[in-house]
């Protein structure tokens, strides 16, 4: 509460007034009228109305504080039915995720947008309901206008803002990614050394293709057109920048162009780019040999000359880290060597360009591939038994590459019917790679340093998993090409936060851990007396409230406490 003097020519009022909220909106409230100078001035024999009026306002403050740590009390009747589409539990864990969206400096950034673009909808309320959506209740753009009711923060715009919104926040995506990752350096280090990139696709719930919406190799193997999403991550796992394609765009060529705009934009000019096989061509290795930038890139053994592939699978020659001894495969024990990963390299020179070859053994990835490539056959032979309609190749990992077609009778004379068997051949053959995984570089560094980069490209790839099993970025309901790149925005937006809330949890808690405790910090309103916590307490929610400076896991927790922790998030 807060001394509001209002003056006239002729007097000067004295209220006490504070701000409260009311179906999630702000307002100010007259708590109690202290009368006119004159009057007070009479009443108090002299003393001044402007001190005594300070006085006031600090002892019901007093008074109000000492309210709030009294027990709170309230009736429920079994006879008194709720009105008619009344709600009552609604989701809190929005909370720690606008305690970060704020220090990325997004809600500043959409009203310098607002400012330029000149509209009045509140696009900071549209895009942080949407982020938080994402990651909560993630679902369509119509479904999420509805689902964002269930914050206790109600939302304060209208859908089709929703879809005037999306168009100008693909307008200002680049400024967007830039702005965030420099906001980002004051939440947490970013190391930059090591740039992961990768690509991958998301696909419509629609036949026709259009726009970038188009048709191209699906990696789950639909029959809808697709887009092309482009993701670069730093080396603490945090993405740094993204690009959506068309479908039907070859991914080797996408690699060049947003690895420029981050030199560009983000200030980044020294740093190793780390990708995998689909990504290897000869252009982008010679583009990372300039300047500062290396590159360090997973190399198919069965792509090399017959010679390296030899040498890659030759069992002598193999070195340890840490040990200047070299070993032979045929000779190692198993039992010693089970965690262990051998090495050998070498340079080679192709077209005039120079890069190093390394090659690791180890034993725990033959066994992986071994136990894979088992499950596979076993699919395999229950493919044979079934309809021969079924057995037609689909890709190069499916199990199908194991089955051979038979066209042919004993006798040399062509068959009426095509036989199916297991083609040991091509079991055999692919077997020998067991083990073995090699990268090519331009790095002179230490080799067992370049092997645990290369390590760490799986938290790329689960980047791309958590937005298409987590926040079910796909398929995707849009249909114009601007929105369809907000939605992406809105997507990555999503897992930067998400990720930053990993680190600040020091990645004690599994995602989905991190997820589910969000998604389930519910609270019930009660008689507008407050809310009651409906979510069962855990070290994660020990944890998330020290970390964020608030605790909401008392019997009840009044409205000024919740909204004292949303202003302070604003």
């Amino acid at each position: 509460m807060r001394l509001q003097v209002i003056k006239s020519k002729n007097a000067a009022s004295f209220y006490v007034i504070k701000t409260a909220y009311k179906d999630g909106k702000q307002k100010t409230i007259i708590v109690d009228k202290l009368g006119t100078y004159a009057n007070l001035l009479e009443k108090l024999n002299g003393e001044d109305p402007y001190e005594w009026a300070k006085k006031r306002v600090e002892e019901l403050n007093r008074q109000e504080q000492e309210s709030k740590l009294a027990d709170i009390q309230f009736s429920l009747s079994p006879n008194k039915k709720m009105k008619s589409n009344e709600k009552r539990l609604f989701n809190g864990g929005f909370l720690f995720l606008s305690h970060i969206y704020k220090q990325l400096g997004l809600s500043q950034l959409c009203k310098k947008i607002s400012k330029n673009h000149k509209f009045k909808y509140n696009l900071d309320s549209i895009l942080s309901r949407l982020i938080y959506s994402r990651i909560i209740y993630p679902d369509s753009k119509l479904a999420t206008y509805d689902l964002s009711k269930n914050f206790i923060e109600q939302p304060d715009f209208d859908l089709h803002q929703i879809y005037r919104a999306l168009d100008v926040l693909a307008k200002e995506s680049d400024s967007i990614q830039a702005t965030v990752y420099e906001n980002s350096l004051k939440i947490t280090p970013r190391d930059t050394r090591v740039l992961f990139y990768d690509c991958t696709n998301f696909y419509f719930e629609m036949e026709r293709e259009a726009g970038i919406k188009q048709y191209g190799y699906s990696k789950e193997h639909r029959p809808n057109p697709i887009v092309q999403m482009g993701l670069f991550m730093d080396g603490n796992g945090i993405p740094l920048s993204f690009c959506i394609n068309p479908g039907n765009t070859n991914e080797q060529v996408t690699l060049r162009p947003l690895e420029k705009k981050i030199i560009d934009d983000f200030g980044l000019s020294k740093f190793i780019v780390c990708t995998d096989t689909g990504l290897a061509s000869e252009e982008n290795r010679r583009f990372n040999t300039r300047g500062d930038r290396s590159f360090i890139t997973t190399q198919p053994i069965k792509k090399l000359k017959s010679f390296l592939q030899e040498w890659c699978l030759d069992g002598e020659g193999w070195l340890l880290h840490g040990s200047s001894k070299t070993y032979s495969l045929t000779d190692i024990d198993e039992k010693k060597f089970k965690d262990l990963t051998l090495y050998k390299e070498r340079w080679i020179n192709e077209n005039g360009f120079e890069q190093k070859l390394i090659v690791t053994y180890s034993i725990k990835y033959r066994n992986y591939m071994e136990t894979l490539r088992e499950r596979q056959i076993n699919r395999a032979e229950k493919l044979i038994n079934t309809s021969s309609d079924k057995l037609k190749k689909a890709s190069p990992s499916d199990c199908k590459r194991f089955i051979k077609e038979i066209s042919c009778t004993n006798n040399g004379e062509i068959a009426e019917k095509s036989a199916y068997s297991l083609n040991h051949e091509a079991i055999q053959n692919e077997s020998k790679y067991d083990g073995f995984y090699a990268v090519c570089t331009n790095i002179e560094d230490e080799t067992n340093e370049i092997i645990k980069i290369n390590k760490k490209r799986w938290e790329i790839e689960e980047c791309f998993r958590i937005m298409k099993t987590e926040f079910k970025s796909r398929p995707v309901y849009l249909s114009d090409d601007e929105r369809i790149r907000a939605h992406f925005l809105t997507c990555y937006l999503a897992l930067i936060i998400f990720r930053l809330l990993e680190k600040k949890l020091n990645n004690e808690f599994t995602c989905e851990q991190i997820i589910d405790a969000i998604r389930n910090y519910n609270f019930l309103e009660i008689n507008k007396k407050g809310y009651i916590p409906a979510y069962q307490g855990s070290a994660i929610y020990d944890r998330l409230h020290e970390q964020f400076g608030f605790y909401n896991d008392a019997e009840i927790v009044t409205y000024e406490q919740i909204h004292k922790i949303i202003k302070n998030n604003k």
